[in-house]
């Protein structure tokens, strides 16, 4: 029982402290979690050479993504409210781009939340600075209405991935090894 109070206890912890380059991502990021972000690049690029065998308008549309320059975060509020859809890349399929639901990013004063609202699979979490064009999301995933569990709760809901920012109304953010379904799942967000 204390493992699972000191658990609940850290994710409530995760979720409300600062959102900066100030370690704290490393103070929270599970092993697993750290071990998906050193694969990476690897990761990243296994799934993109599956994606390649998928439908051609799908890669086009994923290749323009992919694309576009990447900017610096730190000239631009992200809060508000943003369509967002997920892109599957690798895995059980070669590349499927689901349609586009509903997002919200706030900001309680600790730096930046992201909530998806709408469509079955849902992810809320936190945002920590990496580098200037590149940011670390730690957050936890649930399906429907069900409420998520704290960050850290175990890899079936845990999710980490970069993200990037490609304009004033353009991000993402790329899951590695996420724990269903592909090898990189790409969130992609527009106003």
């Amino acid at each position: 029982m204390i493992p699972r109070l000191l658990l609940a206890v850290l994710g409530v912890i995760a979720f409300a402290l600062p959102a900066h380059a100030d370690g704290a991502v490393q103070k929270l990021i599970t092993a697993a979690d750290k071990a998906r972000l050193d694969k990476y690049g690897e990761t990243r690029k296994a799934a993109l050479d599956e994606a390649k065998s998928g439908d051609p308008a799908d890669v086009k549309q994923l290749d323009e993504l992919l694309a576009r320059p990447l900017v610096a975060f730190s000239d631009k509020d992200l809060t508000g409210n943003w369509t967002c859809r997920t892109i599957k890349v690798g895995g059980l399929s070669p590349l499927v781009i689901y349609g586009w639901f509903k997002c919200k990013i706030t900001d309680d004063g600790s730096g930046w939340k992201l909530e998806k609202i709408s469509g079955s699979q849902r992810t809320t979490g936190r945002f920590f600075d990496e580098s200037e064009k590149r940011a670390i999301y730690l957050g936890s995933g649930s399906v429907n209405e069900d409420k998520p569990k704290p960050y850290g709760s175990g890899p079936e809901s845990d999710q980490v991935g970069y993200a990037f920012r490609n304009g004033a109304t353009q991000w993402r953010i790329e899951f590695p090894a996420p724990y269903y379904e592909s090898k990189l799942d790409i969130m992609e967000f527009k106003r």
